[in-house]
């Protein structure tokens, strides 16, 4: 029998073909174009927290995708992130023909101008209220790495950076149970 590199596993896919392959690659591959948005670091540790977890703790090597994603969403949860695998074409808990409202946190943060955090929080709460009123189903929130990255002016993350990131999350958070006691919609913040 060929020995398997230590950093692979052997995935099963739906149609029931082993394939063994990076838990790395499968990694960037699951979280899809979001991986733009997230540290190369971050993405490595993710698939080795996940790679360790199902080899040493679970003594497996053949696992199916489903299993691996599920796995990797709760490690992402963990750093605070949530991210949908490339896999599932809309949010994983919404219903065919639901409502979804996207909003770019880049842009809204360019729309802040020299006022930057002040004028931001105003402006995202300004957004979440007329969203929250146009019926949504799921507001979708994209680009926060980005967002930070452009409020605290950083070329590289930081600590400053993750201090806002939890910021915007908490907030958007605080918004959405003050404004939706009406409206029943799940939020998206990646």
């Amino acid at each position: 029998m060929i020995q398997l590199n230590p950093d692979y596993l052997i995935f099963q896919t739906s149609n029931g073909e082993n394939i063994p392959c990076s838990a790395e690659l499968v990694t960037i591959e699951l979280i899809g174009e979001a991986v733009e948005f997230l540290e190369p670091d971050l993405v490595r540790n993710a698939s080795a927290a996940v790679l360790h977890y199902f080899k040493n703790e679970l003594g497996k090597n053949f696992v199916t995708v489903a299993e691996f994603s599920e796995a990797l969403e709760k490690v992402l949860r963990g750093f605070g992130l949530t991210v949908k695998s490339s896999e599932t074409e809309a949010e994983p808990n919404a219903k065919p023909g639901s409502r979804v409202c996207e909003t770019d946190l880049c842009e809204l943060a360019a729309s802040a101008g020299k006022g930057f955090e002040l004028i931001f929080f105003a402006s995202l709460r300004d957004h979440l209220r007329q969203e929250l009123n146009s019926s949504a189903e799921i507001l979708r929130f994209k680009g926060l790495r980005g967002c930070v990255k452009q409020l605290t002016g950083s070329q590289r993350w930081c600590g400053r950076c993750q201090i806002l990131n939890d910021q915007i999350v908490e907030y958007l958070r605080g918004c959405m149970s003050a404004e939706s006691k009406k409206n029943s919609c799940s939020l998206v913040v990646w």
